[in-house]
């Protein structure tokens, strides 16, 4: 009998995940005698609500550099795994009878901390489960690197190259919003390589006082423009640390974001200052060549895993090689950036103000 693997996309899309589905699949058909794989559409909204079709060797053809996922995603938060809503519809029982319907061997899940979360419980629940970890947040714990990250990091790098000629142009202060409301990975190494000179992170609440007197530093020596870096979930130390008790505040404030309100600070601070979003761009288009190698070797390592019948892990990158971790150890778990971090260490040998200090 063939071995029927189930494959879905979960989450925010980023570059990279149809060359995960396309290294799986090229390396299933392989390395495993005989195979038929399943792509379930939309994420856990389809294995909930029975949503597949039988996938052709022809599907995986062309994928490699295409952004996004053929498969289709949606955000199904965890913590509403577990309840039954409205509908009446036991999401977890409906997930295992569908996996049973579809007669799976297994089931290979592309996704963030919330989709691994679900992960470790379809696992609990006697599934046949691999992850694989993607996000452009760079924050899967047990991972030193995730697909879609690498293709991130250059839209936001380029997005910071740009913004330094219009700045120097009109002798302005730019303020560039960047993804990443929990970890500020994206923001930092954005922020670095693109020459930010202040990078304002989730994890190192920041002082606003101490973030305008590096603007006005900078003035004062001649320097016509500045760039700030900051992580969407950037925060003032002064703020409440419960996010929507956070983002009340603001609103109240007249703030319609993080950006806005440093952007205010400075301007009453007499330096001219605009802000630049560049939101969903970051997420979107072609993967990396970095993404693309990363990408088929995660797929590839996986479909060694499914010949091996080795489950209820996900894949990871520790070093420089390809290896595991057990779901149950990494669920729930973030990684985050550490205040002593090498990068914020080097950044701040740069002259780079994270507006703690």
């Amino acid at each position: 009998m063939a071995t029927r693997i189930g494959i879905l996309t979960s989450g925010g899309d980023c570059p990279g995940l149809n060359a995960v589905i396309r290294g799986v699949a090229k390396a299933a058909y392989e390395i495993i005698d005989d195979v038929e794989i399943i792509g379930i559409i939309d994420g856990y909204r389809g294995l909930i609500e029975g949503e597949y079709k039988l996938m052709k060797k022809s599907d995986f053809s062309g994928i490699l550099t295409l952004g996004g996922t053929i498969l289709g995603t949606s955000r199904q938060p965890f913590k509403l795994m577990q309840v039954i809503g409205e509908d009446n519809v036991d999401k977890v029982k409906a997930m295992k009878e569908n996996y049973k319907k579809m007669k799976l061997d297994c089931l290979l899940i592309l996704g963030g901390n919330g989709t691994h979360k679900t992960a470790a419980l379809l696992a609990e629940e006697g599934l046949n489960v691999i992850g694989l970890p993607k996000t452009i947040d760079n924050d899967l714990y047990g991972s030193d690197v995730t697909f879609g990250f690498h293709s991130a990091l250059d839209i936001a790098t380029e997005a910071i190259d740009r913004l330094h000629t219009t700045a120097a142009s009109h002798g302005r202060c730019m303020v560039v919003e960047l993804m990443g409301n929990k970890t500020g990975w994206l923001t930092l190494y954005a922020g670095v390589a693109g020459g930010a000179d202040v990078i304002l992170l989730p994890e190192i609440p920041f002082d606003m006082k101490k973030v305008v007197k590096a603007v006005k530093k900078r003035a004062e020596n001649g320097k016509a423009f500045s760039i700030i870096a900051v992580a969407e979930g950037a925060m003032e130390k002064s703020e409440p640390k419960k996010r929507k008790e956070r983002l009340a505040a603001r609103t109240a404030e007249g703030y319609a974001n993080i950006s806005s309100k440093i952007a205010a600070a400075v301007t009453a601070a007499g330096c001219e200052c605009r802000v630049v979003i560049p939101g969903h761009t970051q997420r979107g288009g072609a993967p990396s060549a970095y993404d693309r190698v990363l990408s088929t070797q995660f797929g590839a390592y996986a479909a060694s895993l499914i010949k091996k019948k080795e489950f209820g892990v996900t894949v990871a990158k520790v070093g420089n090689t390809i290896t595991q971790n057990k779901l149950s150890d990494i669920a729930g778990k973030a990684k985050l950036v550490a205040p002593d971090d090498q990068m914020i260490l080097v950044a701040k040998d740069m002259g780079v103000s994270f507006g703690d200090e």
